[in-house]
């Protein structure tokens, strides 16, 4: 037989091993889905992961996972940031963009302990529980506010907080982490970026950890005109000298720390900017040489990871809810988020079986000043999020429906205009919610549709309704999505609302929410 022939086989069959290969091997990002500030610890075979959900209640999610890949949302560190004016949105007032931000996440002596800073209050926040998953959590709060720090537990029992932009400074903490012990606050480096040379901005996101006895500390950096950039820095005590150098810089992959495997692997947990689905979670490998970390394959972010494939966001990220509860069971998964805190004496899933009902108590001018609207992120490379409304308990002047959040809101639903129902879609693109269109409703049940095409950044929504929930019909036009940083900082998210802005008192029924990695073929 020919040896070309055997050529060709051998050729064939690698390539077939290559392929098994890449589609049995988890891909970057590794979370394609707003999971931002992400801080990452392992407590024997099982990874726990903090990260930032601002405004939204409850906070300071906790996801956990058993390959650094398939992760699931284990439990929430608070459930109520604060009962301030901002965080309930009344009397005029909101915390978009605020609320709470970067975390660090800890394991010591048998206790979990999750510490983040609030822009809302100015205050730092101390979270402590035995059952991460299960809780309770313990709750201690301090001014000032220490923005995105490090927390640290020392080998000599001391506790500190590593934080600051540009010049980093370290505190040291009360043994009950009740504030910061007088006198300690001093500067640990005085120029984070200075790896990179001049004109460098940020030098924040402090992440500290200890590796063969030696310290090292992780930033972010942002060279003027260039890409986000991991710097490192590490010294022999705590207290230094610290020596740094560039430890990443490849497509704005950065911000976060690193993580060890069982078997003795290592990873860089960083995150990377990434339009308007929001800030998305990369693993990249690395090694150590000469006491350095040394991040990335020859330099890069690889896109295969020699790491289980994933199994997808659902049902661990985001979730189908039909909204039936059986006894004990949590009136809401921990998929759900409320933009800003809820007042609770307006939503019900028990009401009316197998619904979720979303009442309303006050009169509101505008949709983002609404309270309850419910949430869940949207995710790439493409989503859908589709529920069912029975519009039968609205008033005259209620909207209710399915919304593509954010800043740049786009909405789909059925308001009441001198008692008679429409369906219509809004845009706030232009700050102005302006509605694209509306069409008179001779029913109360109708089904509502969202798509969101993330693909190569085209941030596109389109939005459906249908009659039946089989056919159908586009509503409106486009909203080319935008991330809009201190406004919201957050990624888009679906949302189903019900507002007054006439007599309130009115309910809105949602049968269902179901979400998809598919989205229409028009």
């Amino acid at each position: 037989m020919n040896t070309s022939y055997f050529g060709f086989i051998a050729g064939l069959i690698l390539c077939c091993n290559s392929l098994f290969a890449q589609v049995n091997s988890a891909h970057n990002p590794i979370i394609w889905a707003d999971v931002p500030d992400i801080s990452v610890i392992r407590v024997g075979d099982t990874y726990y992961m903090s990260s930032t959900t601002m405004h939204m209640a409850p906070g300071v999610p906790v996801m956990k996972s058993k390959d650094l890949v398939n992760w699931e949302m284990a439990s929430y560190a608070y459930q109520i940031l604060d009962d301030v004016d901002a965080m309930n949105l009344v009397n005029g007032k909101s915390t978009y963009g605020r609320g709470s931000w970067a975390s660090s996440i800890r394991f010591h002596n048998g206790m979990y302990y999750i510490s983040t800073y609030a822009q809302t209050t100015d205050k730092t926040y101390i979270y402590k529980t035995k059952d991460i998953e299960k809780g309770p959590w313990e709750t201690t709060s301090f001014s000032p506010g220490i923005h995105d720090a490090s927390l640290w537990f020392d080998d000599d029992g001391k506790i500190y907080l590593i934080s600051g932009v540009g010049k980093l400074h370290i505190v040291e903490l009360k043994d009950d982490l009740s504030g910061i012990k007088e006198g300690t606050d001093r500067i640990l480096i005085e120029n984070a970026n200075a790896p990179l040379g001049q004109n460098v901005g940020l030098g924040e996101g402090s992440q500290l950890f200890k590796v063969n006895g030696k310290y090292y500390l992780f930033n972010i950096a942002w060279p003027r005109g260039g890409m986000r950039t991991v710097v490192v820095h590490r010294a022999d005590q705590i207290t230094g000298p610290w020596e740094g150098r560039v430890a990443l810089q490849d497509q704005g992959v950065a911000q976060g720390g690193i993580i060890d495997t069982p078997d003795g692997r290592w990873f860089a947990y960083l995150f990377q900017d990434h339009g308007s689905v929001g800030r998305i979670p990369f693993l990249v490998p690395m090694k150590w040489e000469g006491g350095w970390p040394i991040i990335g394959v020859n330099g890069k972010v690889p896109e295969t990871l020699d790491l289980p494939a994933s199994k997808g966001l659902i049902p661990g990220i985001v979730n189908n809810d039909e909204f039936t509860r059986k006894k004990n069971e949590p009136a809401l998964p921990l998929v759900w988020q409320w933009n800003h805190n809820p007042d609770n004496s307006l939503w019900s899933v028990t009401e009316r079986k197998g619904y979720l009902r979303l009442k309303t108590g006050r009169i509101d001018s505008l949709f983002l000043k609404s309270r309850n609207t419910l949430t869940q992120r949207t995710f790439g490379p493409v989503c859908s999020g589709t529920t069912m409304l029975d519009a039968s308990g609205m008033k005259d002047g209620d909207f209710a429906g399915l919304t593509a959040f954010q800043r740049k809101f786009g909405q789909v639903g059925v308001k009441i205009v001198n008692g008679q129902k429409q369906v219509f879609m809004v845009s706030n693109k232009t700050d102005k919610p302006t509605e694209l269109q509306s069409i008179p409703l001779s029913q109360n049940k109708i089904y509502l549709k969202i798509d969101c095409d993330f693909r190569d950044k085209i941030d596109v929504a389109k939005f459906y309704y249908s009659l039946d929930g089989k056919t159908w019909n586009v509503i409106g036009g486009e909203l080319k999505m935008e991330y809009t940083l201190m406004e919201h900082f957050m990624g888009y998210r679906f949302g189903l609302f019900n507002y007054s802005t006439k007599t309130p008192g009115g309910y809105a029924d949602f049968d269902f929410f179901h979400i998809s990695d598919q989205i229409t073929k028009n």
